[in-house]
């Protein structure tokens, strides 16, 4: 994936001979039966050859007056044949977003993006026009981050609507749009979008390196971004904070942290991330400071169960009921009566069906996929205990640890846990409590080395003191007039994001006196 781009001609320049210009064009484009190319006659007199190409279905019916293309059409069709291609060279007709290239090669690119290219004789370059663009599915509601307060809008595939949706929430110029394309053949856009005097400027730099490390065939999904741009492969944890929501990636971009958007794809990126991230969700900050701190802990507490809860059954009953009332460890052995396996193949054989449920609901339609879940779960679990395969309470341990992780918001850091929880069930079901504990500090010591673009990935619990100023908003959200400041990943100079309107405090307290 790392290969060496061949270097490229200059490519074919654009002539002021309208044939030739054809000729290259339908050279480049040969054998593309969805390239849609018309010669024309514009002018007064109709005496001006023009040549027109585009994408089918990418552009609007030039017959139509709404059609940015037709309209342009139409107006060439008014203009005398002499000056028809010194205007053109002049003001492109006041059309907006017209660009000019000069080479063959370039404007086919540009094609390629969805707009029409238009050449003329005479015109010793081609014209971009922007008109309906690729077709894509509008803005709607988000079917995962589901929040019970504040907008339920997501991402769309069109990285131009997304860019749009985050400008909506923040209506400020220091809002910055960096356009890059990755993909040596896919060409796909990509935008780093920042607040100028928020983010810490090292960071698009480092951003920007990582995007250039690799040179790849095509970049169809942010996933594959994610992928060849962090740092510590090896890790099941995420480094990059995927959100489908337009709300929580301007909520990170008021924290100083990056939104990266790729093109064809709803799932924004959030630069940098940190355990604490992933818990957090976008209403928390909607709702009273009681109820989301609630929340908030029962977040923290699900990712821990989610991943040690079958590893500690397993513990607790094979190596240590000492710990375990009498009356609850008879209850137990008494569940198990007649299975024939040992604990730890009770425990994997649910969990392998639980998460083949899990994956053939992921994979079947909407309407189906809840009910395989549901009917599937229950169907399976009672004719699992009636044949005697496995106990009871494993099902039960096996079904509550599965709530804990949908309590998690975010997929991809949940899919971690849900990985570890194996890992942890063969630690606990050969060596007991110490198992746990040995998988324990290897977690902890693992998660205190890793960083997100350079941001610790326990931040604010480990670091330096003046990361304290996070604490705060952490296993606890405080009362939101007392989030002050902004979080570790902001510029320095811009820590202060809360303050009293002073003028009017002091025209209140006038009205007191």
């Amino acid at each position: 994936m790392g290969y060496k781009q061949q270097t490229q001609p200059q490519g074919h320049p654009v002539s002021a001979n309208i044939e030739e210009n054809i000729r290259n064009y339908e050279a480049l484009f040969a054998d593309c039966a969805d390239i849609k190319m018309r010669k024309m006659q514009l002018g007064l007199n109709q005496q001006v050859t023009c040549f027109v190409a585009y994408v089918e279905t990418s552009v609007g019916n030039m017959l139509l007056e709404r059609s940015v293309l037709g309209e342009m059409i139409n107006r060439f069709c008014e203009v005398p044949d002499e000056q028809l291609v010194n205007a053109i060279r002049k003001n492109h007709f006041g059309i907006s977003d017209a660009s000019p290239f000069a080479t063959i090669e370039e404007a086919g690119d540009m094609m390629l993006t969805g707009d029409a290219i238009l050449f003329v004789d005479g015109y010793d370059k081609a014209l971009k026009i922007a008109d309906k663009g690729y077709p894509a599915k509008a803005v709607k509601e988000t079917d995962s981050e589901k929040a019970n307060r504040g907008s339920n809008e997501g991402f769309a595939e069109s990285i131009k609507v997304n860019t749009a949706l985050i400008r909506k929430r923040i209506r400020s110029p220091k809002v910055k749009v960096k356009e890059q394309k990755l993909g040596v053949r896919s060409k796909t856009n990509v935008d780093i979008v920042y607040v100028d005097d928020l983010v810490d400027i090292t960071l698009i730099e480092k951003i920007e390196q990582r995007l250039s490390e690799y040179e790849v065939d095509g970049v169809l999904d942010s996933g594959i971004i994610e992928q060849l741009s962090e740092k510590s492969w090896v890790s099941p944890f995420p480094q990059f904070q995927t959100t489908l929501r337009p709300d929580r990636a301007a909520m990170a971009l008021l924290e100083g942290r990056v939104v990266l958007l790729s093109d064809n794809s709803p799932v924004a990126l959030i630069i940098p991330s940190d355990y604490n991230s992933f818990i957090q969700t976008s209403d928390d900050y909607y709702n009273r400071w009681e109820i989301a701190s609630f929340t908030r802990l029962l977040r923290y507490a699900a990712s821990v169960l989610a991943m040690i809860l079958p590893g500690l059954y397993l513990a607790v009953t094979n190596f240590h009921t000492q710990l375990l009332p009498t009356a609850l460890l008879l209850s137990f052995a008494q569940a198990r009566a007649g299975v024939p396996f040992p604990g730890v193949v009770e425990i994997l054989i649910m969990e392998l069906s639980f998460e083949l449920l899990r994956e053939a609901g992921t994979r079947l339609p909407a309407a189906l996929g809840s009910t395989i879940g549901i009917v599937g779960g229950l169907i399976i679990g009672q004719a699992a205990v009636e044949a005697n395969i496995v106990s009871g309470m494993v099902v039960i341990i096996v079904a509550f640890t599965a709530l804990c992780s949908y309590a998690i918001p975010n997929t991809e850091f949940a899919a971690a846990f849900r990985l570890l929880k194996f890992i942890f069930i063969f630690l606990c079901a050969f060596l007991g409590l110490y198992g746990l504990l040995i998988g324990i500090i290897l977690l902890l010591v693992h998660l205190s080395r890793l960083e997100s673009f350079d941001i610790p990935y326990l931040t604010p619990f480990v670091g330096s003191s003046n990361r304290q100023t996070d604490e705060a908003d952490s296993l606890i959200r405080p009362p939101y007039f007392t989030l002050k400041k902004r979080p570790l990943f902001a510029n320095e100079k811009q820590k202060v994001r809360l303050r009293r309107n002073q003028k009017q405090s002091e025209k209140n307290n006038k009205r007191k006196n």
